[in-house]
């Protein structure tokens, strides 16, 4: 089982090429930022954790540009596989969007992870005419366009959202039909089913429940799907307790994912060099 970090990128704080220097040299194997294009002040979109308008944290409305965000953390790291918890695709334009993304995986050497989600602020997707009734056939028809991009020397595709012929698009992405990507949703039987047929695996939120039962369930449908090997499964815990790391381990998580604090840089570093010595890393190395 891998360890990574999240750090809820923002216009102050730690600059993300420095935390990500740190996590790879700590032994993190994954770096993750977040995407909001915009918040509108207005909103009637219920946020997960809250339930209601108000936002958990501050950084909502700061948040960088994820690709830009994780080119700048390429040319400074080497190893650390350069992820998104979460992008929302549906947002930018899918030609443009295959084009950055294969940029970025191109410029890494291959380590980027797409983990991408539904859209919980409907409001913010209104702003980009996203059908908030359609948002999961719209995400679809991305993830298939941007694949046929990456993966093809001559593109096309005809879908409701996404539709253009023939076309030539460089670079194509280093891992073979794209990177790994994973939906961050809730642990229900809509989202593994969907998850079946558009993803290579699950990335569970910051309230999910009942991991394990979740991750048995996903492999059911998975298997039941006819898909071949095993979903990728990646957890977002909190604090790590000895006891519930090792009944990840046994339950077949490829990975852990923690977030950083919001605090001064030197704050982030010394948390980032601790938290690599409580999992067991290779602090230093």
């Amino acid at each position: 089982m891998q360890f990574g970090l999240t750090l809820f990128t923002s216009d102050r704080g730690i600059r993300p090429t420095v935390a990500a220097v740190a996590a790879e040299k700590a032994g993190f194997s994954a770096f993750y930022v977040p995407e909001h294009t915009h918040i509108p002040i207005r909103r009637e979109a219920a946020h997960p954790g809250t339930g209601g308008a108000e936002l958990p944290d501050e950084r909502y409305s700061r948040t960088l540009d994820p690709w830009v965000t994780l080119a700048a953390v390429s040319s400074v790291t080497s190893t650390i596989r350069l992820g998104t918890a979460v992008a929302i695709p549906v947002e930018s334009d899918p030609i443009t969007l295959a084009k950055t993304i294969a940029s970025v995986d191109h410029l890494s050497g291959g380590r980027t992870v797409l983990g991408v989600g539904y859209g919980w602020n409907l409001d913010e997707m209104a702003d980009h005419n996203v059908p908030p009734k359609l948002r999961r056939t719209m995400l679809r028809e991305y993830l298939e366009a941007m694949r046929e991009l990456w993966s093809r020397e001559e593109a096309e595709y005809h879908g409701r959202f996404v539709d253009f012929g023939p076309s030539w698009a460089w670079p194509k992405t280093v891992q073979s039909g794209g990177p790994r990507t994973l939906v961050g949703a809730a642990g229900n039987e809509k989202n593994f089913k969907w998850i079946c047929r558009s993803a290579d695996g699950w990335m569970s939120t910051p309230i999910s429940q009942d991991i394990a039962g979740s991750v048995r369930q996903l492999r059911e449908l998975w298997a039941e799907a006819g898909r071949e090997g095993e979903p990728y499964i990646v957890v977002l815990d909190g604090k790590p307790v000895p006891e519930k790391i090792e009944m990840y381990r046994e339950l077949g998580v490829h990975e852990l994912v923690y977030g950083t604090p919001d605090r001064s840089e030197e704050e982030v570093l010394a948390y980032i060099d601790r938290l690599a010595g409580k999992l067991g890393l290779h602090v230093g190395a």
